[in-house]
């Protein structure tokens, strides 16, 4: 392993370390000390590759963003795009323990946005960023005829707003919505705008 590739490594570790901490305990108490040593690293080196706890925030769910996110890139063109639009819905929401991790680092993002203009301007760019997800795999539909000529924007809102919704009454345990409940929701809600089946696909 090259020099390079140990650092990439390290840096690779530290991040996943600090979304499991910040996950567990809440940014308001993470340290940077607690960080290195969930990760295995001395303090100087988690300094080294980040040398705020504000930098290592915004890092962090960069990264946590870029593991679960679903792209429409690449996509054989044999996979019909409900099914692909129906994989980000899937990955949008909390479904399991590591998309609720990455759903409480979004809760942390979205309570620092109120009072901090580095952290929303982060949570708009990752938002930017889903739109893009959701908007490809409509616009796949589109053009494949598979969905409705429709407004691709307002569709991505939609979805976005139904998913942040759903999304919190999953993570508080919410008994009158589970997941089918969740999915099958915005997917009737989806439905008649592309034309397509109301039932959630098969993923």
């Amino acid at each position: 392993m090259t020099k390079a590739e140990r650092a990439l490594e390290t840096r690779e570790r530290i991040l996943t370390a600090a979304c499991e901490v910040i996950a567990d305990i809440g940014f308001e108490n993470v340290s940077m000390r607690k960080v290195a040593e969930h990760a295995g690293v001395s303090k100087a080196l988690l300094h080294y590759h980040f040398d705020t706890r504000e930098k290592l925030f915004a890092e962090a769910m960069t990264h946590s963003f870029a593991q679960t996110g679903t792209d429409t890139e690449g996509v054989p063109h044999s996979v019909p795009s409900s099914v692909v639009l129906a994989r980000i819905l899937r990955s949008m929401l909390p479904t399991d323990a590591e998309l609720r991790q990455d759903w409480k680092l979004w809760q942390e993002l979205w309570v620092r946005a109120q009072r901090d203009g580095a952290a929303r301007h982060l949570a708009v760019d990752l938002y930017d960023q889903l739109h893009v997800w959701v908007g490809g795999a409509v616009e796949r539909g589109i053009r494949s005829g598979e969905f409705a000529d429709c407004d691709v924007t307002a569709l991505a809102t939609l979805v976005l707003a139904l998913c942040d919704g759903l999304g919190i009454r999953l993570m508080l345990d919410d008994p009158r919505v589970d997941l089918a409940a969740a999915r099958s929701t915005i997917w009737r809600a989806i439905a008649p705008t592309l034309g397509i089946a109301p039932e959630f696909p098969d993923v």
